[in-house]
């Protein structure tokens, strides 16, 4: 699999993701909250899998160096 989410997108979808599971754990929000492990998921990993359904590639290259992705 290829990497398709680049440095900010990623970063932007890791904090995103703890935010909301941060709330969620600590009840603020309801239980709808836990959809924050799917940003943070497609972060840690660098792959998202409506990306590639969409053309949208926010790596650049397209691989990654000693992420989780191969060449």
């Amino acid at each position: 699999m290829k990497c398709n989410v680049g440095g900010i997108d990623r970063m932007l979808r890791i904090v995103v993701g703890l935010v909301l599971i941060g709330l969620a754990i600590t009840g603020t929000t309801g239980v709808w909250a836990w959809i924050g492990i799917v940003p943070l998921a497609t972060g840690l990993f660098r792959f998202c899998p409506a990306y590639p359904l969409l053309g949208i590639n926010t790596s650049g290259s397209g691989s990654c160096g000693g992420g989780g992705c191969s060449k």
